[in-house]
């Protein structure tokens, strides 16, 4: 969101000068990420993957140029219908899939991303996505929001930069799974059930699925000014069509 154009519409110009000062800043604070949190750890998929393809069974690599990672926030507050709903996809991440021998119920796979390289309100995606996102959008106000999202105040993508997806149980069969997965972020990991469709295997795979996070799960304060007058809501979607072969 744009918090300059939302000030001149909310308030007069002494005021404005007040809520661009707040603005700086998020009128919330982040708690301090737990001593063990290491966020920002290497973890070597590659040679993970290829131990297990050397045990047997069948390792996929995801394709990025083939796949869709889009994560949605949507505006709040007060003065929420002043603000803007925005969109972050992940054009870079690294992902494999396993399938053992022993089929697909004991099958596993990984996900990573890093929040510093997501890119934000492309106006082409959002052009696509109906009145919600119909807002355009220009640099300084795309620029201004990835600030206050990814910043010190809100995710802190400088220090804890991973975003980790690794499945710990898969139950189902045919296309259609539901995978208790762990997903690390902001330093803290988190466990959840997500339903998946697959296609493709054994050869090749196309899964596509989608989930919702809560921001304050995982230590993560979301943006805020004035006490809430503008605000990013604490769910975010996260949906994904992942290709590999």
């Amino acid at each position: 969101m744009s918090v300059t154009r939302l000030c001149k519409a909310l308030l007069a110009s002494i005021v404005v000068a007040g809520l661009v000062s707040c603005a700086a800043t998020s009128s919330q604070s982040n708690p301090e990420p737990p001593a063990t949190a290491k966020g920002g750890d290497n973890v070597d998929l590659s040679s993970i993957y290829s131990s297990l393809g050397n045990a047997g069974g069948k390792v996929i690599s995801l394709e990025p140029q083939s796949s869709v990672i889009r994560i949605y926030a949507f505006r709040g507050g007060r003065a929420a219908k002043l603000a803007h709903n925005h969109i972050l996809t992940a054009p870079k991440f690294t992902g494999f899939f396993y399938l053992p021998p022993g089929g697909a119920s004991a099958a596993r796979f990984d996900l990573e991303f890093r929040l510093d390289q997501l890119e934000m309100d492309d106006p082409v995606l959002r052009s696509t996505l109906g009145s919600a996102f119909v807002t355009k959008l220009s640099a300084e106000d795309i620029e201004g929001s990835r600030k206050h999202m990814l910043g010190e105040d809100n995710l802190q993508a400088d220090r804890f930069p991973f975003v980790r997806i690794h499945s710990l149980e898969i139950s189902g069969d045919g296309t259609k799974f539901a995978t208790k997965v762990q997903i690390e972020m902001h330093g803290q990991k988190r466990e959840m059930w997500i339903p998946l469709s697959v296609e493709g295997l054994p050869d090749k795979i196309s899964v596509t699925g989608a989930f919702v996070l809560r921001q304050t799960d995982f230590g993560a304060q979301p943006y805020t000014v004035l006490n809430g007058l503008i605000a990013v809501q604490d769910e975010v979607v996260v949906d994904f069509k992942l290709i590999g072969g």
